[in-house]
């Protein structure tokens, strides 16, 4: 009789054991397939330019993927999908997360380039806010600091000096606004910036010409053949340099180009040139 209640109360507690272990091994699969479907369907929507879309389906996959690997890898995508319809603040949160959750994954250096390109892409002109501008900066310097010798550090060497170029503008910008109504000291102090910041951009010429007509005019004329000089020393050949001599010189006639002046060639024609001489 107990024989009998035993092998009943053994019987009954195998069916419940089983029964309670199977939809946990379903479940579980149901879970892992679910995941790689979400992802598969937000490659497709990226494919097929639904980049939104995509975004927030790499974001939910990676939530719920099972391999840290792909978790990760769908997180940097869903930030590469913001990116792509310039949701840069999106993009930019997304990233610095992938950072501080993933902080040694493989894809580490381009999740910091695409934080600076996403600084970058923000910028406007050199007459708006310059926040973009002076924070892209930070990001490539730290970028160049830590990772020198990526694939993307050349790029962002370029877009430094295109930075640089853009900051240097706004400094002119703004001395110009100065000379136009007098503020000659606050206009000096702007030229100045360029000569001592941005010496290495497309702006130094001006801007030290335009020293040069503020010293003159407010009397500093040791000042204004100091600055004369420089600019003849480094630029002698230069456009900016003849119309700042003018000013010292008022006899002076700037020589006027010849249109069928040969075009210079260029570093890499003059040196394969030479190679071939």
């Amino acid at each position: 009789m107990y024989q009998k209640i035993i092998y009943f109360f053994l019987i009954l507690f195998l069916f419940f054991s089983c029964s309670k272990k199977e939809p946990v091994v379903v479940q579980e699969f149901s879970d892992k397939e679910k995941a790689m479907e979400i992802y598969q369907e937000a490659i497709n929507n990226l494919d097929d330019g639904f980049y939104f879309q995509a975004a927030k389906q790499f974001s939910e996959a990676e939530i719920i993927l099972d391999k840290i690997e792909f978790s990760a890898r769908a997180s940097l995508m869903s930030s590469y999908c913001y990116y792509l319809i310039n949701f840069y603040d999106e993009a930019i949160e997304n990233l610095e997360k992938f950072i501080k959750k993933y902080p040694v994954d493989k894809n580490i250096p381009y999740a910091h380039y695409l934080i600076t390109i996403s600084y970058y892409e923000r910028i406007l002109d050199e007459e708006r806010d310059i926040t973009p501008l002076l924070k892209s900066k930070e990001k490539i310097y730290f970028f160049l600091e830590n990772y020198p010798n990526t694939e993307y550090a050349l790029d962002l060497k370029f877009k430094l000096d295109l930075i640089n170029n853009q900051l240097a503008a706004k400094e002119l910008f703004i001395a110009k606004y100065y000379i136009e109504t007098q503020k000659w000291i606050a206009a000096i102090n702007r030229l100045k910036t360029i000569v001592e910041i941005y010496s290495e951009t497309i702006f130094i010429e001006e801007a030290l010409h335009r020293l040069t007509e503020i010293y003159y005019k407010i009397g500093l004329v040791e000042e204004a053949e100091a600055t004369v000089a420089l600019l003849g020393y480094n630029y002698n050949s230069g456009e900016w340099y003849e119309r700042s001599y003018k000013i010292l010189n008022k006899n002076y006639q700037i020589k006027k180009k010849n249109k069928n002046e040969k075009k210079d060639d260029g570093l890499i024609k003059r040196t394969i040139k030479r190679i071939l001489e």
